[in-house]
């Protein structure tokens, strides 16, 4: 645990690089960075597979990034084993760093694609929402959202990854939250009571520009259906290469969101297509659910096989919340 206070001499890379070296990880370039530390590339000599690695300084970091928000990462991503998320490998903790061992995606990011390339066809816009959707399915049926962040972490296209196949992944938790179970629903709230899907949250501040109308509204909202409405603004990206909302005016923003969404009319996307983004970017008691978005025909067309696991995994979720909420019921009628 304290081996870096004998190295403080040496310079913070021979350092991190003895540090790694221990645990059998050569560190190659960098490929990311943040308010807290970089990201690399590295070997992993003991399995000779290529990682990411995340090295988090414990001196930028604030204490409530370090005491709240990295253990909750950690804890999140150890319970996570989906081919279309990031999969964490390892955290090892030093007096001076963190380092977080993780799946590399070679491609970059579909932000970087987009602003590489342009707009997506169709065929890979619905190849990496449907990608996207099965992750966040996944992600839904464990109670866990990844809307709920601090300091822009927050699902977008920046947190898409793309593999050496180009396959989308989803990544970046620190911010993600697990929405209890057994959590009580607020009857005096306006918004969708539906099922699995009613837990509310007054947590947020993330990126405008993919924020629901009733988070802008500084309302309480429900997370699971803040992160569909994230998915329409994606997938309206993906086929436009333009955000569907300038977020350079709050007041501006606020009012682009209470109107349905239109799409230049020079594009050539699919009537599914443009349907499934506007039952995702509409007012939250319509807002299509994780669950409608996997069983979407325009969604099951670009699924390599039928997502039976999800919707089981959902429905089940679903059941149980079903019932607990009629045992409550049952409780307050006694």
């Amino acid at each position: 645990m304290g081996k870096e206070d004998t190295q403080e001499v040496a310079p913070p890379t021979s350092t991190y690089r003895s540090v790694m070296e221990e645990y059998g990880y050569e560190v190659g370039k960098v490929i990311g960075s943040g308010s807290y530390g970089m990201v690399y590339e590295a070997y992993y000599t003991k399995q000779k597979i290529m990682v990411a690695v995340k090295i988090i300084s414990k001196k930028k970091a604030s204490e409530d990034y370090l005491n709240k928000f990295l253990p909750r990462e950690i804890q999140v991503m150890k319970v996570l084993r989906h081919k279309c998320l990031i999969n964490f490998y390892q955290a090892i903790e030093t007096t001076s760093r963190v380092y977080i061992i993780l799946e590399l995606a070679q491609h970059g990011d579909v932000l970087e694609w987009i602003q590489r390339h342009g707009a997506c066809s169709e065929p890979v816009a619905g190849k990496w929402f449907s990608q996207m959707s099965l992750g966040i399915a996944y992600l839904h049926s464990k109670g866990i959202v990844h809307r709920l962040s601090a300091a822009g972490r927050d699902l977008k296209l920046e947190n898409l990854l793309l593999d050496k196949r180009e396959n989308v992944k989803i990544s970046d938790f620190g911010f993600a939250k697990m929405v209890p179970s057994n959590q009580a629903l607020r009857s005096r709230s306006s918004y969708r009571q539906v099922n699995c899907f009613a837990h509310l949250s007054q947590t947020y501040c993330g990126s405008f520009a993919y924020a629901c109308p009733e988070i802008l509204l500084g309302l309480p909202y429900n997370p699971f259906l803040s992160d569909t409405w994230s998915m329409g603004v994606i997938l309206y990206t993906l086929v436009v290469a333009h955000l569907p909302f300038d977020d350079t005016n709050l007041k501006k923003l606020l009012k682009e969101t209470q109107k349905e969404v239109t799409f230049p009319p020079n594009y050539s996307i699919s009537q599914e297509c443009k349907s499934l983004v506007l039952q995702m970017l509409r007012q939250a008691t319509k807002r299509a659910t994780i669950l409608d978005i996997i069983k979407n025909p325009w969604v099951l067309k670009f699924q390599l096989e039928q997502p039976t696991h999800e919707i089981r995994l959902l429905e089940a979720m679903c059941q149980r919340s079903s019932t607990m909420n009629r045992h409550q019921s049952s409780e307050i009628n006694t």
